[in-house]
């Protein structure tokens, strides 16, 4: 008991028992000097080590100059510090993405380290409620290391024993503040292990405009933007769904706009038919003669999901026991479904038979189309159950601006939101919030952060005029254009 007392508390310790006037005193024993230098000097050294260690060129630039300085002059030392930065300035201006990689984060991240993490480590983990204090002990998570990228600092950090990341999930406001930046996202890096990004600054402030249009056909995964770590945003459609929600001008037209782009050298091989439902004549119109067969009126948009879903089980009758997988061929194209507002054709849909017929279409091309080539790509303003019954049947979503807070886990998942999805603060701004979204994939549980292209109306002109399509026949359906 009286090892696990700091200091001198055991000196003030008193223990009686009861009914009884006999006192014990706990024994102090004195440590002699030479016992507490020697330690003072193994924990210096075992630092020293430890930093050289983890900052090999930090502790260079400084420990050279200071040395050749000792031995031989301050004027050696300053004309090797004058060397040195010519020679760098000259690399910067050579090559600066490897300056960067080799040298320029490594000594960002030391800095940040050694300035902004382990400075303010102690209080904020206290004041969080991360760190414990037992018996007179502050017990604290340890920071393993900081890595820097273009836009954020990577803080790995060991938990402490026991301890769950929903503790750390459910305080990213007070470890964005505490380390002053804007946001901070939680990743379980390993077991015990977890990975903190803290912005710097917003590489997707900008808006992007539409991408250049694939050269060669490919039914993807198809580039529609940028992530937030600068790497392209490609997005899969073949053999999955996608579902995207988002308020009015989040940018959803973005995404869907983007994708289509994708994909018009596959469907002008032939490997790719796009089939459009678009009951707000809005959005899908405008471009309408891109697509292979497109429907406004909500009988007409019945039509065209049963005839979707005939597709479906004629091919599942012939891949039955010769193939598991789709590949797209001229015979048997991918066929993706792609509905502008999925809310329009099922709440808010007053005829009973046809929001019947609609929602019976889309629930049996998400649960059986993507292994027969077979893809819907649905997006909606509204993510709650009652308006789309079916969301938790789409692989993968993804979240542009959302009004709640609340929604932002209704469409990506329970605590896609505490591990800092904040889709609900995207700036309605158009320029400045419109086409960011987080996307929650089926291959990466992770939601990433990343901003769609604009395709503007000049962009959707320039489409139709390359890759008008033809409109081919629906099998035994008729009234869809």
């Amino acid at each position: 008991m009286f090892k696990k007392l700091p200091g001198d508390e055991a000196h003030h310790l008193v223990s009686t028992t009861p009914d009884t006037a006999v006192v014990f005193r706990p024994a102090v024993v004195s440590t002699p000097a030479i016992v507490t230098i020697v330690i003072f000097i193994g924990r210096l050294l075992a630092g020293l080590v430890r930093l050289v260690w983890r900052h090999p060129i930090a502790s260079a630039v400084v420990a050279v100059p200071g040395v050749i300085w000792t031995l031989y002059g301050w004027q050696w030392s300053a004309a090797l510090v004058s060397l040195l930065l010519v020679g760098l300035t000259a690399w910067v201006l050579a090559d600066r993405p490897s300056f960067l990689r080799l040298v320029g984060w490594r000594v960002l991240a030391w800095w940040r380290l050694v300035w902004i993490y382990r400075r303010h480590w102690q209080p904020v983990m206290i004041i969080s409620g991360l760190g414990r204090h037992v018996r007179g002990r502050d017990y604290l998570p340890r920071i393993i290391g900081v890595r820097c990228t273009s836009w954020a600092d990577l803080v790995t950090v060991r938990m402490l024993t026991g301890q769950p990341v929903t503790d750390w999930s459910d305080r990213i406001e007070h470890l964005a503040h505490g380390f002053g930046a804007t946001s901070c996202r939680v990743t379980v890096s390993r077991p015990g292990r977890l990975l903190l990004a803290f912005p710097r600054r917003d590489p997707l402030a900008v808006p992007l405009p539409a991408l250049p249009i694939p050269g060669a056909a490919s039914v993807g995964p198809v580039e529609i933007g940028k992530r937030e770590d600068g790497t392209p945003w490609r997005l899969k459609v073949h053999g999955t769904h996608v579902l995207v929600a988002g308020a009015t001008g989040a940018g959803k037209g973005s995404i869907i706009w983007s994708v289509i782009r994708g994909l018009l050298p596959a469907g002008r091989a032939g490997l790719v038919q796009i089939w459009a439902l678009d009951p707000k004549l809005m959005e899908l119109s405008f471009g309408r003669d891109l697509f292979d067969h497109y429907a406004a009126d909500p009988a007409a948009c019945a039509d065209l999901l049963e005839a979707a879903v005939k597709v479906m089980q004629e091919r599942a009758g012939r891949f039955a026991g010769i193939q598991r997988n789709h590949i797209p061929t001229v015979d048997d194209p991918f066929v993706l479904v792609v509905v502008d507002e999925v809310a329009f054709l099922t709440a808010y849909q007053n005829d009973k038979g046809l929001k019947l017929r609609i929602s019976a279409a889309l629930a049996t091309l998400t649960t059986q189309g993507r292994a027969v080539g077979v893809g819907v790509l649905a997006a909606l303003q509204d993510p709650r159950k009652d308006v789309l019954s079916i969301r938790n049947l789409f692989p993968d979503k993804i979240a542009l601006r959302l009004d709640e807070s609340e929604q932002v886990d209704m469409v990506l998942g329970d605590g896609a939101r505490d591990r800092g999805a904040l889709a609900d603060l995207i700036s309605p701004q158009p320029d400045l919030g419109a086409g960011i979204a987080y996307a929650r994939l089926e291959t990466s549980p992770e939601p990433t952060r990343a901003r769609a292209g604009y395709v503007s109306d000049a962009d959707i002109r320039d489409m139709v005029a390359a890759f008008a399509a033809d409109t081919v026949p629906l099998p035994q359906t008729d009234g869809v254009a």
